[in-house]
């Protein structure tokens, strides 16, 4: 049976380090109590590391998902609020169509204020058209322009383009309105036609009254479909916000398992630690006899 022979430096040096690991263990732990996280660098824990890392990038692409959603809602909650100007502008004008047709009864003079009046929504109108969020226009496709329509002819200044959102890892929606489809085609859209209107008006024309009529209820069944559009898409960007948010709160709550401390078991665990740290104080104390050196000084 082989015997090892134990020195006073051997029993020296693993007492030393038994009081060192004691230390770094509770230097460890006192750590992640004042700093509320289990991983403070890489090397703590790397498989716990890696999953922070690919948590960290979903919540990422869920935040920015949030953050396209809101500017998409605010897109299309400046189209409604338009459209809903317009709307009412364009049923005014057509109110006073109906006045108009009644040509038998109505002096020149009420027949030029009803052409005035119209020639007024259509300025207005054609304003409303050229409606801007953050310095582009709604209806004006991806032009870097600022006006979709010309304010003097009110044709299409548009690019056609469309400007889209992305809500989602495969979920992408339009949040502008297009010019032509809303408003209708150059020379045949709804600012011709009001201004038709305005001069069938003034010249007392029954004929070109009637027409008119006829096209302000198509450009208004064309204003409820572009209506409609905007209201499906708003409600399609709402809900892929509400399941962003409520991915982002489950990416959080697994983030913080991943990384936070459970500060009641870290609490106890520090205790141990400053325990075990003090007995090993005391077990070195008790073993390390003084040397020559002790009794020489």
């Amino acid at each position: 049976m082989a015997i090892t022979r134990v020195t006073q430096r051997m029993m020296s040096q693993r007492s030393q380090f038994a009081v060192q690991g004691g230390l770094t263990r509770m230097a460890k732990v006192q750590e992640q109590m004042e700093t509320g996280r289990k991983l403070n660098r890489p090397s703590d824990s790397p498989a716990g590391t890696n999953t922070a890392l690919r948590v960290r990038s979903s919540l990422a692409d869920q935040t920015q998902y949030l953050r396209n959603a809101d500017d998409g809602k605010a897109w299309l909650g400046t189209i409604d609020s338009t459209l809903g100007g317009v709307t009412s502008q364009v049923q005014r004008a057509r109110v006073l169509a109906l006045q108009g047709a009644n040509t038998g009864a109505m002096s020149q003079v009420a027949m030029e204020s009803l052409a005035t009046e119209v020639e007024q929504i259509r300025a207005s109108v054609l304003q409303q058209a050229n409606t801007q969020y953050l310095g582009r226009p709604v209806f004006g496709g991806t032009t870097s322009g600022g006006q979709a329509f010309d304010p003097a002819t009110g044709d299409y200044a548009g690019d056609g383009g469309v400007v889209e959102r992305r809500v989602g890892s495969d979920v992408t929606v339009r949040v502008d309105a297009g010019g032509v489809d809303t408003f209708g085609a150059d020379g045949d859209n709804l600012f011709s036609h009001l201004a038709d209107l305005a001069t069938a008006l003034r010249a007392s024309d029954s004929t070109g009254i009637q027409a008119s009529i006829a096209t302000l209820a198509t450009d208004l069944t064309r204003l409820s479909a572009a209506t409609a559009g905007e209201g499906a898409r708003y409600n399609r960007i709402a809900k892929a916000s509400d399941l962003a948010t409520q991915s982002q709160l489950q990416l959080k709550s697994s983030l913080s398992d991943v990384e936070d401390v459970d500060l009641a078991a870290v609490t106890i665990e520090l205790q141990t630690q400053q325990v075990a740290y003090q007995a090993a104080l005391a077990a070195t104390g008790r073993t390390i006899q003084p040397s020559l050196l002790d009794f020489l000084r």
